[in-house]
């Protein structure tokens, strides 16, 4: 029982004692110590801080995957050069003219050049040439010929381009209480013709613009 006595107490000067020891170890080792972790000096860190003199001056970086792209100027346009045209003699354009003609017992305005469907002429073949007679009036942009009945000497020339048949028209009949029904269809026979020049007219005289303002 002593000896536990003893051991349980223990001196102030002891104790005073381990706690200077314990303060050494956590106490801050001096400058020439050969601890490994303090051993670097800040020298080796390079630490730079730059102040920047304006917004303007700020460049910002990118990484790799977000590098601008460059622009790849494209090359100018080459001149296409233009084919050169030589001037050539032109035929004047002949002057536009018109004629009413009849054929049978309608009259129809025709044009050089133009066709015209007509009643059946009989006798006339595909290709045929055929002159037309009953000149009614022709025309220009500044003259006009009258005919008194008909222009004298004045002819249309054309020729039968297809003998052929109209459309179908179709003539219905019908009777009240009798039962009387008629369903008939029908299809003229037509001919076609292509005007080919009015010729014969400049015998005749004409009435022109100048005259028609003079007798106003």
């Amino acid at each position: 029982m002593a000896t536990l006595s003893l051991c349980s107490t223990s001196s102030p000067s002891t104790a005073l004692s381990k706690n200077q020891t314990f303060l050494n170890t956590l106490s801050v080792p001096k400058a020439n110590s050969n601890v490994t972790f303090l051993s670097h000096s800040f020298s080796s860190l390079n630490l730079r801080f730059s102040k920047p003199n304006s917004l303007s001056s700020f460049v910002p970086k990118y990484s790799e995957s977000e590098a601008p792209v460059a622009e790849i100027e494209a090359d100018p346009e080459e001149p296409v050069a233009t084919p050169v045209v030589e001037a050539t003699s032109l035929e004047p354009k002949r002057e536009e003219i018109f004629a009413v003609v009849m054929v049978g017992s309608r009259q129809y305005i025709v044009f050089p050049g133009r066709y015209i469907y007509t009643q059946r002429l009989k006798g006339a073949n595909v290709n045929d040439k055929i002159i037309l007679n009953k000149v009614l009036l022709v025309g220009t942009k500044t003259s006009t010929w009258v005919g008194k009945p008909v222009v004298p000497n004045a002819t249309v020339h054309a020729v039968v381009e297809e003998q052929l048949k109209d459309k179908k028209v179709i003539v219905f009949k019908y009777k009240k209480k009798k039962n009387y029904r008629r369903n008939i269809g029908h299809r003229q026979p037509i001919t076609r013709i292509r005007i080919m020049g009015i010729t014969g007219y400049q015998d005749s005289p004409a009435v022109t613009l100048a005259d028609l303002e003079a007798a106003k």
